[in-house]
């Protein structure tokens, strides 16, 4: 346990050390809540879906967790560059528990920014129910910074340099993140587009975060644990692998 408690601190420590990191990782949250809330709230008042705010915080919740996740496998590739990664592996600690550590410490980050992005959301309209339904939807905030957290790990253990991971994050994280539900309803889809949105796991993030946060569920709470468990298991397995096979 202390190594994974090492791991884990460390990416606080570098986290909070960094001022701009600090700021700029709620800019891009903070546009979207206000340029979209109060942008297409009039339209999707008139369309009689109710408030839009309401709506569209849990989807910023999960985006906030989701971009955080994902990036924080571009740490491996910085820590490759500059050596700390090869002192680490050759240090007598199983790689699982430095992957473990390095995967908690990137989904404790994510997790902290999405609450401090839903407590900002306090001020431009959005409530909370009450403290159960805010500690459902930070269980779900953890499937989802665990299973993107993983996923940065699996695909930063096959990478060298830092564009080329850019490049995938680019590619991964906007597609994941429209095709969620977090910006529109679910209901009365395409046939191609639901299916590709029921395929897509932030989907049930999304859902589960809004429907603790709302009360209503679109997939339901029992079927977005179970996605949202199994995928996570899976892709941790596949990043603890992979970054066992890390080349120095």
């Amino acid at each position: 346990m202390g190594a994974i408690y090492i791991m884990w601190l460390r990416q606080l420590k570098r986290y909070f050390r960094s001022k701009s990191r600090l700021i700029g990782a709620f800019g891009q949250p903070l546009l979207f809540l206000l340029a979209l809330g109060f942008g297409f709230g009039p339209v999707f008042k008139q369309a009689g879906q109710g408030d839009y705010i309401s709506f569209l915080v849990p989807g910023i919740v999960a985006m906030t967790v989701l971009f955080t996740s994902l990036s924080s496998g571009i740490e491996i590739i910085w820590d490759r560059q500059f050596g700390f990664l090869k002192e680490t592996l050759v240090a007598p600690v199983p790689r699982l528990k430095i992957m473990i550590g390095r995967t908690l410490g990137g989904a404790t980050l994510a997790i902290f920014q999405a609450i401090i992005v839903l407590l900002l959301s306090l001020f431009v309209g959005f409530k909370v129910p009450d403290v159960h339904s805010f500690l459902i939807a930070l269980m779900f905030m953890i499937f989802i910074a665990l299973i993107f957290t993983a996923l940065g790990t699996a695909i930063a253990s096959r990478m060298q340099d830092f564009h080329g991971f850019q490049l995938i994050m680019n590619f991964l994280v906007m597609p994941l993140f429209f095709l969620s539900g977090a910006i529109f309803p679910l209901q009365g889809l395409p046939k191609i587009l639901d299916i590709i949105v029921r395929l897509n796991p932030l989907s049930y993030g999304v859902d589960g975060v809004r429907g603790a946060l709302s009360g209503v569920f679109h997939y339901g709470l029992a079927l977005d644990l179970l996605v949202l468990a199994s995928v996570a298991a899976v892709l941790l397995a596949i990043g603890s692998y992979l970054f066992s096979k890390v080349q120095i």
